[in-house]
């Protein structure tokens, strides 16, 4: 059963959500929070296993909110799924950078939005190939990272080589074809990296290749 707390402002939007989940066996709407203060104490209260959060909310915002899950060490269990009306834009990145999983549109299909719980909660981000190209597209818009991450030495040059395509939008398939090993070996070089760099998920690896100065986004 997955243990899930939804969080927005919006009694309708509320609601929809609830009605959606609760009609899957094992997802569970288990809180309601309708700003980022009580998600934040309803995450510590009821300890579920994915926040769905909206990111504009009255006082404490979802980012800020994500923050402070994020940064709890006893909430290390928690995945926080963004929700947003405003697609990709500084919100998001911003998010991301608060330690969320992933992000998706307020108006995705249902089906997409019980499968983004799903692979949220099993720990992998929600982060699709073509959500990331975009994301690096929008973090060209911004200025540099003053001060590089420290860190990369850590890797090895293969992880170093796996982390750069995995910020570039590759999937595991897609590096194994690009590396010429197998899929299987490509998520063990994306899951060590993690490990090394303590990145929470692939999301984190992806704000932690361009802010570190591993890779330059490329100019349009």
């Amino acid at each position: 059963m997955i243990r899930v707390l939804l969080a927005d402002d919006q009694a309708l939007m509320r609601a929809g959500f609830r009605a959606l989940l609760d009609a899957e066996d094992h997802l569970e709407v288990v809180g309601e929070a309708t700003d980022g203060t009580s998600a934040v104490h309803l995450s510590r209260c009821l300890r579920p296993d994915v926040v769905l959060m909206d990111v504009q909310m009255p006082g404490l915002d979802g980012i800020e909110a994500t923050r402070r899950i994020a940064a709890d060490p006893d909430l290390a269990a928690i995945r926080v799924l963004i929700l947003t009306n405003y697609g990709l834009d500084s919100y998001v990145f911003a998010a991301l950078r608060a330690g969320a999983s992933g992000f998706l549109l307020k108006d995705a299909d249902p089906a997409d939005l019980l499968h983004a719980v799903t692979v949220v909660a099993r720990g992998d981000a929600l982060l699709a190939p073509t959500v990331t190209r975009t994301l690096i597209s929008e973090f060209v818009a911004g200025p540099p990272p003053a001060v590089p991450t420290a860190g990369r030495d850590v890797l090895t040059a293969r992880e170093q080589e796996v982390v750069e395509l995995v910020a570039r939008g590759l999937t595991n398939d897609e590096i194994a074809v690009r590396m010429v090993i197998s899929p299987l070996t490509a998520k063990t070089h994306v899951n060590r990296a993690m490990t090394k760099l303590h990145c929470r998920d692939r999301a984190q690896l992806v704000v932690w290749a361009y802010e570190s100065g591993l890779i330059t986004p490329r100019r349009r």
